[in-house]
C-alpha cells in the first residue's frame, strides 16, 4: 500500500495551510478558526451566521447591506428604510434614487 503526500487546503483568507484540526469547512472552502470572520467587520462567525457571496464570507448584517434587496416595500416598516448606501462597508455598487430621463426637446434643463 503506498501512501501519498495529502496536499493540505489552503486557507482563503490568509494563504496558509488549513490542518484539519484547526480549520473549519464552509462556503466550499477551509478556514482557519481565527480566520473565520466577516469580511467588512470583522466579526466572528458560525456556520449558522455565516453568508457568502463570491468566495468571501459575511455576517448576515454585512451581507444584507451590502448585496441585499433595496428599495420600497422591502424591511420592516420605515425604520427599514435607510438612505445608507454602504460605502463604509466597501460598497460602490448603489445606485442613486434620482431618474435619469432623457431632456424634453426644446426646454433647456435649469442649472
Amino acid at each position: 500500500m503506498s501512501y501519498k503526500n495529502q496536499e493540505t487546503p489552503h486557507c482563503p483568507r490568509c494563504g496558509h495551510a488549513a490542518f484539519h484540526a484547526e480549520s473549519i469547512p464552509a462556503a466550499g472552502k477551509v478556514w482557519h478558526k481565527i480566520c473565520f470572520r466577516c469580511g467588512l467587520c470583522k466579526k466572528s462567525l458560525e456556520i449558522t451566521t455565516l453568508a457568502e457571496h463570491d468566495g468571501d464570507i459575511y455576517c448576515k448584517q454585512c451581507y444584507t447591506r451590502k448585496f441585499g434587496i433595496r428599495g420600497v416595500g422591502f424591511g420592516m416598516g420605515a425604520g427599514a428604510l435607510g438612505m445608507d448606501t454602504g460605502e463604509r462597508f466597501g460598497n460602490t455598487q448603489s445606485l442613486s434614487n434620482k431618474p435619469n430621463y432623457p431632456p424634453v426637446p426644446g426646454i433647456t434643463p435649469p442649472n
